[in-house]
């Protein structure tokens, strides 16, 4: 064996291995943080919850604590411990909410790097075999003095078809022009991401600095607390929250279907409560219907329950003195009116179900089996009396045929109303936010899927004296079938304007 060839075998020829690195531990986090298919588990997980959300009901929704009152025991504690009764405000939820919001962010900024690349370096001068490739192109051989007219021919086409910004470059003997349009429809992943991110912020505001509590008022009265339902694992608290202003109810009404029935909600077309609203030595009216709620800084004021107990927001009473002449006069709950003789009289109280005793407040009187109205009579150089006027059933008995001031007095028609009315206050200071997210997320994908981003290539290359290919392709993101309609349109138009040419 020669020299050489031992020196052929003896020799190791080396050769170098790439070790990839092992990624670390914090760049895989990054990566799932980033990554659509982990955005896409959250979104479900947030769906999950908002439908046990929607399964079970929520301790702020109406009727609550005849749902409360009917679970198992086992059932309060497993849902209180699991905050399922509040699940919007639980822990779990808002976390869920911020990790998708860091992963929405994130996305974005691992995106954005190739999305702005591919924008602002596009691929001038594409190999002539992809071009061909493409879905849509069309290849055909035009004649012309040079190369530079045809060039020009092509450039013309592409303006009057609305192709503007046209570059035109060389490169291997070839002419490519390339123009494009609806390029920003590229960062529509963006605005879509901005408007959920809005949502969230809303959300978030109104889980942490919103609340909802009951105003229960009652012609006359001054209020500025609202009373707030709380449910535990297996308790139930009430929390009182203030109000940064004052409520004066000036009057409730009640339209009823019939007037003769009853006032339950059967019977009624709707509620009113009339308020004023005392802010900063300034005074608001407002009036809160079933249908109509009032929103005042923040605030919602809705029609949520009334209590059942009969009363009379006016009265109509007749007045009869000792000559027989009688005077028939209306008076306002809480207020009062004088006679001819000036002897006035004021509304004290009406009972639904009259008794000389004490009223009881758990009694459901919205039938009105026996009402009745007490006065208070004050003659005009007299001190003050109190007086009652019934209807027919109990105009006949001694204390209703007794003589006070003058007068007797009788029960000629009245006004149904309920004792007081509940509204269930609102704030959701991030309601505004959420309706700004919704908007702005439904115009973002209005313009992202009926628009597009269209490009277009031609290239042109002289096979012989007075003659040259032309390849004209072109691609779109989405909305295919109008595009191909377009270049289809496009291809035509010029192809006819050749021939006229």
């Amino acid at each position: 064996m020669s020299t050489l060839e031992e020196t052929i075998k003896n020799t190791t020829i080396e050769v170098p291995i790439k070790v990839k690195s092992k990624e670390s531990i914090f760049s895989r986090f990054l990566g799932l943080l980033c990554s659509v298919r982990f955005g896409i588990i959250l979104l479900i997980l947030l769906g999950l919850a908002c439908f046990l959300g929607m399964v079970i009901m929520q301790q702020n929704v109406d009727g609550f604590e005849r749902y409360y009152a009917n679970l198992t025991p086992s059932e309060k504690t497993v849902y209180g411990a699991l905050g399922l009764f509040d699940i919007y405000h639980s822990w779990y939820f808002i976390t869920l909410l911020g990790i998708l919001s860091i992963n929405i962010v994130l996305s974005s900024i691992d995106r954005f790097p190739k999305t702005w690349h591919y924008i602002k370096k596009p691929v001038l001068t594409p190999p002539l075999r992809w071009l061909k490739d493409q879905d849509e192109q069309s290849t055909f051989e035009i004649e012309g003095e040079n190369k530079k007219a045809v060039t020009e021919k092509v450039s013309e086409s592409l303006k009057k078809s609305g192709w503007k910004n046209l570059k035109i470059n060389e490169k291997n003997g070839k002419t490519f022009i390339f123009t494009e349009s609806g390029v920003w429809n590229r960062f529509g992943y963006l605005a879509v991401h901005v408007g959920l991110l809005i949502i969230f912020v809303g959300g978030f505001m109104t889980s942490q600095l919103g609340h909802t509590g009951n105003l229960p008022l009652t012609p006359g009265q001054t209020q500025n607390l609202i009373f707030e339902t709380e449910f535990g694992l297996d308790q139930v608290q009430q929390v009182t929250k203030r109000l940064p202003f004052e409520i004066t109810c000036t009057d409730i009404q009640q339209k009823l279907i019939k007037n003769d029935g009853s006032i339950n909600a059967m019977n009624t077309i709707d509620w009113l409560t009339k308020v004023q609203i005392k802010d900063e030595g300034q005074v608001h009216d407002a009036v809160v219907q079933m249908n109509r709620p009032f929103d005042y800084r923040g605030y919602r004021f809705f029609q949520a329950s009334f209590v059942p107990v009969g009363r009379a927001r006016n009265i109509t009473v007749r007045a009869t003195d000792a000559n027989g002449q009688t005077q028939d006069v209306q008076i306002q709950r809480n207020g009062s009116t004088t006679l001819s003789d000036g002897t006035k009289v004021r509304f004290v109280d009406f009972r639904a179900n009259f008794s000389l005793g004490q009223e009881d407040p758990n009694e459901d009187t919205s039938s009105y089996e026996n009402p009745g109205a007490t006065l208070e009579i004050t003659p005009v150089n007299g001190s003050s009396q109190t007086a009652y006027a019934f209807g027919e059933k109990m105009a006949s008995i001694p204390v209703a045929d007794k003589m006070v001031g003058g007068y007797k007095f009788k029960l000629v028609d009245f006004e149904k109303v309920g004792d007081q009315h509940i509204l269930s206050v609102q704030y959701d200071p991030g309601v505004n936010v959420v309706y700004l997210g919704f908007i702005f997320l439904f115009i973002t994908l209005v313009a992202v899927f009926f628009f597009a981003h269209k490009r277009i290539w031609a290239a042109i290359e002289e096979t012989s004296d007075n003659k040259f290919e032309v390849t004209i392709s072109g691609n779109t993101n989405r909305n295919q079938n109008a595009f191909q309609e377009q270049f289809k349109q496009f291809i035509n138009s010029f192809q006819k304007g050749i021939k006229e040419a």
